[in-house]
């Protein structure tokens, strides 16, 4: 009987007597309306009536597709089709009795027709919320009303394991137990009203808010992992307006295809604020990076930061012959070596040094006894207004601690050196930026140099997300204490790339460096930091500017709008990998560069703070006032917006 009930035709049948009941119970209603102003039918008029009614109008609600909706997705626009198939039902009926009988009680047929109207819509309205409720009352404890995004081959997987779950009793078939699939979204028109494994395509992905509304769906899953980046992001962009909870499958290139050993189900994660960048994939030279790191002594300065201690976690992988950390918080070395020793155990040669880049001696009694092959230099103050505030602490410790690191990796001989940069020192517009880009130069210096042995590599890349300092973890914190996100400007653009993303790119272009290159990587599409803000409030199932307010505080000291990848003057070649550029060095004098050098170090060691700012200016030319630069910005960004509205 629940199999019969459970298929479309079946129930189209079903409608089809109910229809047929409701003219007949309106026909004798409208009769005893009337019989109260003295205007009795005949019964045999009743009965001419209750039959060609009811099998004109069952006939035109079938023509107007009163019966090609289940039940539940019966919606507003769908009650036009009751309307027209009970009136043209009504005309035919009307126009064959007058045939036969040569008159008609216009009377009886409109108030007929009206009554007929009223309870035909009437019971798919009561059918339908009674159905919802009493589905969601039946439910299974746990189970979550779900729509799914997709109506492809990964779709008809998901649905696929629910099903089978109800077989099975193992831990997998509990977590596909949560899910109760209720409808699915899918762009391709031609499968809208259409059943995939029982469940119903309902309508676009422009209209997923319309339908979780009219469907009280619970959560989403989004099932199309071959989606292009642009898309994909729009799409989340839409589920995540919803503020319900959303599944999202990997992208196809990261799903595991094991004859069905590894569920897709499984394979599911909760949405990140990646998945909302829109960014594709990174793939990487493995087989380069592992040539690269094998059996190499690598040394990571500031190895307990973000990008450090991820570089130390992948480095790893590709059995080094020893890895040093350098840190001078001692804090987050401790984290990270704990976290390599858990990992790896006794079969990685760890050592863990709390030191400065500052300490010259310090640092070359490191290289003297452990000779490292490879030094990645992370090693640096990257907080743009507290470098403001405190500019000879930046120089002292990104420019001098650079310096000296740099120039120590050249005279024990160290293989190659890869420094790690920023796009903020791309016309930099704060002393964080620019003692960035005169650390680009220092490195740009030494490998010039006719008796230079180490390749001196740099690698600029933008934010990375969930950085020390960065902003996601900042909202989160504010998001989670209930308080308003503080956003500067609303205006504000930056590059955004996963920390592992970026990591595997530096090592991978320090791999096919030659020596003197500035590898400049891909970032992809700015994103608007108020756009972030808001997503990541949705991700908390909170609506923005309601649940959690954003406060705009205005740009800090030092910030700009936006942060560049490239300098005016330099161009780009292509590498083996699409997402890696060389960007064209510019030329300066090196001799003028050492004397200005010696400045800006002297002015930092005596914390005169003027003269290091003015020091910085004289080396770095295209450092300017962030005023300046926003300037031009708006200028630029106003001009755009006339041009489009000229359009």
């Amino acid at each position: 009987m629940k199999k019969a009930l459970g298929t479309f035709g079946f129930r189209r049948i079903i409608l089809g007597f109910a229809d047929a009941f409701i003219v007949i119970a309106s026909s004798l209603i409208t009769n005893f309306i009337l019989s109260f102003s003295g205007r009795d039918i005949s019964r045999t008029d009743i009965l001419i009536s209750i039959g060609v009614c009811s099998v004109t109008c069952c006939g035109c609600l079938m023509i107007f597709g009163a019966y090609n909706k289940l039940w539940r997705f019966f919606h507003k626009r769908d009650y036009l089709s009751c309307l027209y198939g009970v009136v043209s039902g009504f005309f035919f009926a009307e126009a064959f009795v007058y045939i036969i009988k040569k008159f008609i009680d216009i009377r009886f047929m409109c108030l007929h027709a009206l009554i007929t109207l009223i309870g035909v819509c009437l019971f798919r309205f009561m059918f339908r919320q009674t159905f919802v409720t009493l589905h969601q009352y039946s439910s299974q404890s746990g189970k979550k009303r779900t729509m799914i995004v997709g109506g492809g081959q990964t779709c008809r997987m998901i649905l696929t394991e629910i099903a089978n779950s109800q077989k099975n009793n193992s831990n997998h078939s509990k977590m596909a137990a949560e899910y109760e699939p209720v409808c699915i979204i899918d762009d391709d028109r031609s499968k809208i009203g259409t059943e995939i494994n029982g469940v119903m395509v309902v309508g676009t992905t422009n209209e997923i808010i319309k339908y979780v509304d009219q469907q009280h769906i619970e959560q989403i899953i989004f099932a199309i992992p071959s989606c292009l980046e642009d898309e994909r992001k729009r799409i989340l962009d839409i589920c995540s307006g919803t503020n319900l909870k959303v599944k999202v499958v990997p992208f196809i290139g990261n799903l595991i295809f094991d004859n069905g050993r590894t569920p897709l189900l499984s394979q599911m994660h909760d949405i990140k604020i990646e998945d909302l960048l829109g960014r594709a994939p990174v793939k990487f030279d493995n087989v380069e990076i592992r040539r690269f790191i094998y059996g190499k002594v690598c040394m990571v300065t500031g190895g307990g930061g973000s990008i450090g201690s991820e570089l130390v976690r992948q480095i790893a992988k590709y059995s080094p012959q020893r890895i040093i950390i350098v840190d001078i918080y001692e804090n987050n070395a401790y984290d990270i070596q704990q976290e390599l020793i858990m990992e790896h155990g006794d079969s990685l040669n760890l050592t863990v040094l709390i030191a400065s880049v500052r300490d010259y001696y310090r640092m070359n009694a490191i290289f003297d006894k452990y000779k490292p092959d490879i030094v990645f230099h992370a090693a640096a103050h990257k907080h743009v207004p507290l470098m403001e505030n405190s500019p000879m602490e930046a120089i002292k410790n990104n420019v001098i601690g650079t310096f000296n690191v740099a120039t120590l990796a050249q005279f024990h001989k160290v293989r190659r050196f890869v420094m790690i940069s920023t796009d903020k020192a791309v016309n930099p517009t704060n002393v964080m930026g620019a003692s960035k880009r005169c650390c680009e130069m220092i490195i740009q210096y030494l490998s010039q140099q006719p008796d230079c042995y180490t390749d001196f590599v740099t690698t600029r890349f933008g934010n990375v997300l969930g950085s020390n300092g960065s902003v996601i973890p900042l909202f989160r914190r504010q998001i989670e204490q209930g308080k308003p996100v503080t956003v500067t400007h609303p205006d504000v653009i930056r590059y955004f790339m996963t920390i592992p993303e970026a990591v595997s790119l530096v090592l991978e272009a320090a791999a096919i460096a030659h020596g003197g290159e500035i590898f400049v990587l891909d970032m992809g599409k700015p994103v608007h930091i108020v756009k972030l803000a808001e997503n990541l409030i949705r991700m908390y199932g909170k609506v923005p500017y309601e649940d959690i307010q954003i406060k705009f505080t205005g740009l800090r000291p030092g910030e700009k709008l936006r942060e560049e990848l490239l300098m005016d003057e330099e161009g780009l070649q292509k590498t083996s990998n699409d997402l890696i550029f060389i960007g064209k060095q510019l030329s300066f004098d090196g001799e003028e560069f050492i004397q200005k050098l010696r400045k800006l170090r002297n002015a930092a060691d005596d914390n005169l703070s003027d003269v290091v700012v003015e020091t910085l200016r004289e080396i770095v030319p295209t450092f300017i006032t962030p005023d300046e630069f926003n300037r031009s910005e708006i200028i630029k960004h106003s001009t755009n917006i006339s041009r489009k509205t000229g359009d």
